[in-house]
């Protein structure tokens, strides 16, 4: 899919500049950059649908002692 953006002048200078420096596209840097920002916001919604739900007494609280088990941490 193709995606037009029009960035500001200084940072389409910097993109240019890294892309270059990398020997990587900018569209790579810009795949790789709204990756990431869309997984941080996606957690960020997830993390306030669960804090309503925790105050809403939908969901009890995960103890920290059962979230290192879980994940094999000591």
């Amino acid at each position: 899919m193709t995606v037009s953006v029009e960035l500001p002048e200084e940072l389409e200078n910097r993109l240019k500049k890294l892309a270059q420096k990398t020997h990587r596209s900018k569209s790579s840097f810009v795949s790789q950059a709204l990756e990431e920002y869309l997984e941080d916001q996606e957690d960020y919604y997830d993390a306030l649908e669960r804090k309503k739900r925790l105050d809403k007494g939908l969901d009890k609280p995960v103890p920290w002692t059962e979230i290192k088990k879980a994940a094999g941490l000591k």
